[in-house]
């Protein structure tokens, strides 16, 4: 692929990922319990790493993204009833996010990039784009049909027990994170 923006959409719908650390693939798990004697045993939480996700500011790159990052997750180890509320939590964060960013800041930035980092029991996902005006989050207003993407955002960032905010970059852009937990290990 050659290297202009909108050339990192594949043809068959899957985003160049540019892989800044961590392990490019979840080992593949094997058999059930009891299955697999003398194996090493699953790791108790998701593999760790951070991966960047670069599309053009475009309408098209809202779902690209989102299926990215559930499919960097999965082969993180997120997969199954223990991480599906925060799997769940992160892509609602990511639709908002880049949706956000492709309508309010394509003009002034053409290309939108979502960083997804798992690290010390916390995932953090972040959008950055070039446009230098702060959102804020919106209230409630039954008048209103749009505007209130932030305001869910945070929302459901800070029940699922995490961190949001708005950050600048040192180009002038901005960047919007929400960083979660990773739910603990169940007790036996």
């Amino acid at each position: 692929m050659s290297g202009s923006p909108d050339s990192r959409v594949a043809d068959e719908g899957r985003l160049d990922v540019e892989q800044i650390s961590g392990t490019a693939e979840a080992e593949p798990r094997r058999g059930g319990p009891g299955e697999g004697r003398g194996e090493a045993a699953a790791p108790a939480g998701p593999t760790e790493g951070t991966w960047r996700f670069p599309v053009p500011a475009a309408e098209a790159s809202v779902p690209l993204t989102r299926h990215a990052v559930r499919d960097r997750l999965l082969a993180q180890g997120m997969a199954g009833v223990r991480y599906q509320e925060l799997v769940d939590d992160l892509l609602l964060i990511v639709s908002e996010l880049v949706s956000n960013a492709v309508t309010h800041a394509a003009e002034l930035s053409p290309e939108v990039v979502t960083e997804l980092a798992v690290r010390g029991g916390w995932v953090r996902v972040s959008v950055e784009d070039g446009d230098p005006y702060r959102p804020k989050a919106l209230e409630n207003d039954t008048g209103r049909t749009g505007g209130r993407g932030l305001l869910l955002v945070k929302s459901v960032t800070l029940q699922a027990g995490g961190v949001c905010d708005v950050e600048r970059t040192g180009e002038g852009g901005k960047v919007i994170w929400a960083s979660l937990p990773v739910p603990p290990e169940p007790e036996h």
